[in-house]
């Protein structure tokens, strides 16, 4: 018996892949307009360059590799809380926790990274806490209370760093004495291994087994969203809160978990990042970008865990590609230019509604022309 074959206007992974796509598009075009404002005669040499360079040779694709990977559970933090109906937006701030968590017990501590990469996941679920609590309890909206907790772990991050002459690179031997001290020379144990990868990809120092992880990651949330019984209560939270406590479902304790398992997510990036032993957390006034560059990935992959993986290499390879548009463009030109690209890129939800009525319209007109 043959099944009906269900219209394209119904179907939602198709529409949301087309969706992701036009949006970047769309995002490219501005980007490449924006190189011919600033520049006309280097665009098209620009451009060319940052669609080519993550795959120019294996040292820039496992730099691609390499930034994919925190973008990817900062991609997953607010993703997840989204399929949760709240809206994650203080993933920076629990992404620097789970670094200042991360490099504590590597430097100050000693501790092996992979015990290292558990307390940056509970440094992040323990920031993510607090609005969640208020949310549940107060029913203070999420953003509110997510962005000022950017700000307090920022500075708070900061203040105990400096205050600890153990995690400073100058108590290491270095002259810097506003960032942490290197992995390399405090606590190599600390440091993500590589496992033979970077024999693959040419002696690189940028990639680690660090992709592997947040690919698994990500394959786990996807199981418990979408598998779970726990999944299930916490997506009905979302769609619904007061029909799922009608059902039996505890709305408040949900609402916390899924900020505090959101939290985790991104302060595991955080530590994915630090750990890798290639660069050091400077103590400086502004918010670590990672976090807000994870709700750009989440928005460009519909907030699906596995669509993530992909959303985030994107952005990464964007990212490395800008680097090679120097020096016919400056650092802050090629940032504009990726932010235009990635941000508009994350008009995904945008253009999958755009598209539904599109077909939903040539539907009606098929039908009425029969």
């Amino acid at each position: 018996m043959n099944q009906k074959r269900k219209p394209l206007s119904q179907n939602a992974t198709l529409i949301g892949v087309l969706a992701s796509l036009l949006s970047i598009l769309i995002g490219l075009v501005l980007g490449f307009v924006l190189l011919v404002v600033l520049n006309p005669g280097a665009a098209l040499e620009g451009m060319t360059q940052m669609l080519t360079k993550g795959v120019s040779n294996l040292s820039s694709f496992s730099q691609v590799l390499y930034q994919a990977a925190p973008l990817m559970m900062c991609g997953l933090s607010v993703g997840f809380a989204y399929k949760t109906g709240l809206f994650n937006i203080g993933a920076p701030g629990q992404y620097t926790m789970g670094v200042f968590f991360a490099l504590l017990f590597a430097i100050q501590f000693q501790m092996p990274w992979f015990v290292c990469l558990l307390a940056a996941m509970v440094g992040g679920a323990a920031w993510g806490v607090f609005p969640g609590l208020f949310k549940a309890l107060f029913n203070v909206n999420e953003v509110i209370t997510s962005i000022m907790f950017n700000w307090i772990g920022m500075y708070l991050v900061n203040l105990l760093i400096a205050n600890m002459p153990v995690m400073l690179a100058s108590a290491w031997g270095a002259s810097n004495s506003d960032r942490t001290a290197a992995l390399s020379s405090a606590n190599p144990g600390a440091i993500i291994p590589k496992c033979g990868l970077d024999k693959l990809f040419g002696d690189s120092p940028w990639i680690n087994i660090s992709i592997l992880i947040t690919v698994l990651l990500a394959i786990v949330v996807w199981v418990v969203l979408q598998k779970t019984t726990f999944g299930y209560e916490l997506k009905a939270c979302g769609l619904n809160r007061d029909a799922s406590q009608y059902a039996g479902i505890n709305a408040k304790r949900n609402v916390v978990l899924s900020m505090v398992i959101a939290g985790g997510l991104a302060g595991a990036g955080g530590g994915i990042y630090y750990l890798a032993g290639t660069v050091q957390y400077v103590i400086e006034k502004a918010i670590l970008g990672m976090g807000f560059d994870g709700i750009a990935v989440a928005l460009l992959a519909n907030s699906h865990p596995i669509g993530a993986i992909f959303s985030s290499l994107f952005v990464s390879y964007l990212q490395v590609g800008g680097s090679a548009m120097q020096p016919n463009y400056s650092p802050e030109t090629t940032d504009i230019v990726i932010a235009v690209i990635i941000y508009l890129a994350a008009f995904a939800l945008l253009m999958r509604g755009v598209i539904t009525k599109a077909l939903s319209r040539r539907k009606e007109k098929e039908a009425s022309g029969k």
